[in-house]
């Protein structure tokens, strides 16, 4: 069995992964400052990341009752978006964090890593509009906020480590807006002004399928760093993928036929190279 350490596992979308890695068999360890929902099925490690020696202690497997050394981590903790706190206080803690997982994990002899990069790397909010539609990893980052920002320098970082060391595996999940079930009620409201959801493409990840992405990432045999952008087959709309491109982004190119709701954030990388096959849609909820 495959011992994994997933860095907040308590909030959103590390619930998800932190479930769906247990119904594969993985024995997972929560590293979290929050307490998990009640019958996890993983064990709880209450580390501040932004402590090196703690997170060291914790992928060393050197704390008390320990399951023994890690065969992976997947880093997800961090402030989840910009605007939540200041931007300093946003970055003197994420940055700093994936650092030390990244180093902790290489001084512990962890040589698979799968974090949480982000969609906002590609250019979001796209007031700016994109360079062409659908979006992709093949353009340089363009970060605009200092959430962003950290997350274009976790790449950078990884890229670094991988540097160092050939025998990494470092995988970045960007991300798009990690919605629960109980969010989809929202998602008939957005037809009424495309503006609402055109920051980032009308785009989003099902929490499930997030945490598909995340196993496909550990199961994948792959050396170096690799960024994959991680979303929902289709948009958060009920109109055609081409009318909005059309509307909102009159300029720009769009390098492919869109089918009737096809996310606009391309995961063609992550079909071809992880396996990455959305399984969930809003579109399911909406009709029951």
């Amino acid at each position: 069995m495959t011992r994994v350490a997933v860095t907040g596992g308590s909030g959103k979308l590390g619930r998800a992964v932190v479930k769906d890695l247990v119904e594969h068999g993985y024995e997972v360890t929560n590293i979290d400052s929050a307490a998990p929902p009640p019958g996890q099925g993983a064990r709880w490690r209450r580390i501040d990341l932004t402590d090196y020696g703690q997170v060291v202690d914790a992928l060393s497997a050197t704390l008390d009752e320990s399951p023994g050394p890690f065969n992976a981590v997947v880093h997800l903790a961090a402030i989840p978006a910009p605007g939540i706190t200041g931007n300093a206080a946003t970055f003197a803690n994420n940055v700093p964090a994936t650092y030390n997982v990244f180093a902790a994990a290489r001084a512990a002899g962890i040589t698979t890593v799968v974090w949480a990069s982000s969609e906002t790397v590609l250019g979001l909010p796209f007031d700016t509009p994109p360079p062409y539609i659908p979006v992709d990893e093949d353009y340089p980052a363009r970060p605009e906020s200092t959430y962003s920002l950290g997350k274009h320098l976790e790449e950078q970082m990884a890229a670094q480590f991988c540097r160092w060391n050939p025998e990494l595996t470092m995988i970045g999940l960007r991300f798009s807006n990690v919605m629960e079930p109980e969010d989809y009620a929202a998602f008939p409201g957005f037809d009424a002004d495309p503006s609402l959801r055109q920051w980032n493409l009308w785009g989003y990840i099902d929490a499930r399928d997030g945490a598909q992405a995340v196993r496909k990432s550990l199961e994948v045999e792959l050396t170096g760093v690799e960024v994959f952008v991680i979303a929902n087959a289709d948009t958060v709309m009920s109109r055609s993928s081409a009318s909005l491109a059309a509307e909102v982004f009159p300029g720009v190119e769009v390098r492919k036929e869109l089918g009737e709701h096809e996310t606009m954030l391309g995961i063609d990388k992550a079909r071809r190279i992880l396996g990455y096959e959305p399984e969930h849609s809003w579109r399911d909820h909406a009709s029951r």
